[in-house]
């Protein structure tokens, strides 16, 4: 068949798991979870990738949206390191294979084709909550110097901002905290008030966000300088449309910034074509890069030149960066918001990440995380019907995991873990699973749903304390 995940998209398009077959005899057979999920294995292009990463015999991972395993490319490149460390000490900046000096924009000359970026405009540095920091205030810096975004062909975006008018940040109430903390900071260090200039999009539902709301927040308030979403929403996993947000942002003379840590490395982007103007994301979920992994940026090339609001000498031109002068050029790409020396170590797996998953093809590992998602939720609407799911079911809308909702989800994510599924709960009542496509076969999905239905059919998750914290 020209697509071998088509029976998965059936499941869900469909009838259900019923509907699945071809109008044949096949019709009963396919019926069968479990004789679907070898189908669809068997014809999987990506399946020998699952022997390159690291995860416990036992163990069926489903937190790659948080934390990615390790494979052996991303262990290969880290031990290359450590090994140019162990022989060449300072030496390695220069005279390791390939020098030190160059990792950052290296590594986001790796990464630009992942979010549709030149290599230029991306770098690997600094942490995601960094980034975030020093984007915020570099492009409120310009707004209260006077300075708009320009856009061909909208009147509003016409490069100029009133500095007499303190700049808003609009964002939405289903965000990740971290970004409401950098943001808020930002504005109370230009003196700015973020109670009143932290414009929030409400959610309808409590689960997604309507792009109407964005752009009816924007008819609004005319003081709204940058627009700031996330690329997929963390709790429900809803993808965005980047391209729509960012041109009603610019229509309404704003700045387009997002944060890509969900989607990154799970769903091609092309930020060029779509006009973003900044955005940032963590190495350590879907690129697989490992705890605490160094972080990355994209800077749109009409902006480079901009003084960072964070400035380090790691971001001085390359040129004359070792001359030492006081005063601070900044690169003239993307490089430019890197602050301080890069940490080796935590960039190294980054780069046998990145190839492992240029073998795979990005635009392979989506169509194959939309049908492993397909699968999972069409297993879920025919099993487990206590169970909602929270995630959107349109392709267009849908990142890399699903959020099951379920009053007892604290409960049901511990006694999952305890049975080898390993899942994390996010309050009030979502059971996030990630069936990230590199290492995930069809039959652990299957695998995972059984679990889950034995749990709530037995009532095992009842034996489980809720509130007792930690991380998931």
């Amino acid at each position: 068949m020209d697509d071998p995940y088509a029976p998965a998209r059936d499941a869900l398009d469909g009838d259900g798991l019923a509907g699945t077959g071809d109008g044949d005899a096949r019709d009963s057979v396919d019926s069968d979870p479990a004789v679907l999920a070898a189908r669809l294995d068997d014809a999987d292009p990506l399946s020998a990738f699952a022997d390159r990463y690291h995860v416990p015999e036992g163990v069926l991972y489903m937190d790659g949206n948080s934390l990615g395993p390790a494979s052996d490319a991303a262990l290969a490149s880290l031990d290359r390191v450590v090994e140019e460390w162990r022989e060449r000490l300072i030496g390695g900046w220069t005279d390791a294979d390939p020098p030190w000096f160059s990792v950052g924009e290296r590594l986001g000359d790796a990464l630009a084709p992942l979010v549709g970026a030149d290599p230029a405009e991306v770098v690997v540095g600094n942490s995601i909550t960094v980034n975030l920091h020093t984007l915020i205030g570099t492009f409120l810096d310009e707004l209260l110097a006077g300075n708009g975004p320009e856009r061909a062909g909208s009147a509003a975006a016409d490069g100029r901002w009133d500095p007499a008018v303190d700049p808003a940040v609009l964002v939405n109430e289903l965000d990740f905290p971290s970004d409401h903390y950098a943001v808020r900071a930002q504005l109370r260090q230009r003196g700015i008030d973020p109670d009143e200039k932290l414009r929030v999009v409400e959610s309808r539902d409590g689960r997604t966000i309507d792009p109407r709301d964005i752009e009816a927040a924007l008819d609004a308030h005319d003081d709204v300088g940058i627009v700031w979403m996330p690329t997929a929403l963390y709790r429900s996993g809803q993808l965005f449309d980047v391209a729509r947000i960012a041109a009603a942002a610019h229509e309404a003379g704003a700045y387009a910034g997002f944060d890509a840590a969900h989607s990154a490395g799970a769903v091609p982007h092309e930020f060029g074509a779509a006009g973003v103007d900044f955005a940032v994301w963590c190495t350590y979920k879907y690129l697989n890069a490992g705890p605490g992994s160094v972080g990355a940026l994209f800077v749109a090339e009409r902006h480079h030149g901009l003084t960072p609001a964070l400035a380090g000498w790691w971001g001085h031109e390359k040129a004359t960066q070792f001359e030492m002068n006081t005063t601070y050029t900044p690169a003239d790409s993307a490089g430019a918001w890197q602050i301080g020396t890069p940490p080796l170590l935590a960039a190294a797996p980054l780069e046998g990440s990145i190839e492992l998953l240029r073998q795979a093809g990005i635009r392979r590992v989506r169509r194959k995380s939309l049908a492993l998602t397909d699968y999972l939720i069409a297993l879920v609407d025919d099993r487990l019907p206590e169970i909602s799911v929270g995630t959107p079911r349109e392709h267009a809308a849908r990142g890399g995991h699903v959020a099951l909702e379920h009053p007892d989800a604290e409960r049901l994510s511990a006694a999952l873990r305890d049975r080898g599924v390993v899942v994390d709960f996010r309050p009030p009542n979502v059971v996030r699973v990630c069936p990230a496509a590199p290492y995930t076969s069809f039959a652990d999905v299957l695998e995972v749903v059984d679990e889950i239905e034995a749990i709530l059919d037995s009532g095992a998750h009842e034996a489980y304390a809720t509130n007792e914290g930690g991380v998931t």
